[in-house]
C-alpha cells in the first residue's frame, strides 16, 4: 500500500508542477489525511473526504446513525414491525443474477466521477465519462510504469491472473 501511495504522490506532484493553477485545488482528507485534487468550488474547505473511500465510508456511517435513531423511536418501531411482517410473508422471487451492475467495468461511480473531474481540470476542458472509461481500459492494458524488477512484475501479474 505504501508503494501505491508513493506512486500516487509522485504523480500528483508532477501534475502540480506542470499545472500550478491546480495547487489551489489541493485538499487534504479529514479522515485519512491523504492529499487529493478537489473541484474549484470546494477550494478552502477543510471538511472534505477523499474520493478513495472515505466519502463513502462517512456517508455509510451517517446513514447508519440516522437509521438507528429512527428505529429506536416509537414511529420507527411500528414501521419495523410492519416491514418484518411483510418480509416473513413474502417469498423472494427475484433472481440476483439478473440485476444489472451499476458500475461499468467494475469502477465505482464516485471514483469515475472524480477521475473525470480531475482530468477536466488538468486538460482545461470538459472530459466525458465515455472518454474516461476508454482511457482506463487502455491504461490498464499496459504494464505498470513504476520501477520494479522483472521478478516483481511477474509476481504482480500472476497475483492478478492466477493459473
Amino acid at each position: 500500500m505504501a508503494a501505491l501511495v508513493l506512486e500516487y504522490y509522485l504523480l500528483l506532484r508532477s501534475v502540480l508542477r506542470s499545472k500550478p493553477r491546480l495547487r489551489a485545488c489541493l485538499s487534504r482528507c479529514r479522515h485519512c489525511r491523504i492529499f487529493f485534487l478537489t473541484h474549484p468550488r470546494n477550494v478552502g474547505r477543510g471538511d472534505l473526504g477523499c474520493p478513495f473511500g472515505c466519502q463513502e465510508a462517512h456517508r455509510h456511517q451517517q446513514s447508519s446513525r440516522r437509521s438507528i435513531a429512527y428505529y429506536r423511536g416509537k414511529e420507527g418501531q411500528i414501521k419495523k414491525r410492519i416491514q418484518n411482517g411483510r418480509r416473513r410473508a413474502a417469498v423472494c422471487a427475484a433472481d440476483p443474477s439478473k440485476v444489472p451492475s451499476s458500475e461499468p467495468g467494475g469502477w465505482p461511480e464516485s471514483m469515475l466521477e472524480h477521475v473525470r473531474m480531475v482530468s477536466s481540470l488538468i486538460e482545461g476542458r470538459q472530459v466525458s465519462r465515455r472518454e474516461i472509461l476508454e482511457m482506463l481500459e487502455r491504461v490498464l492494458r499496459q504494464h505498470s510504469m513504476c520501477r520494479r524488477t522483472k521478478v516483481e512484475q511477474t509476481v504482480a501479474w500472476l497475483n492478478e491472473h492466477p493459473p
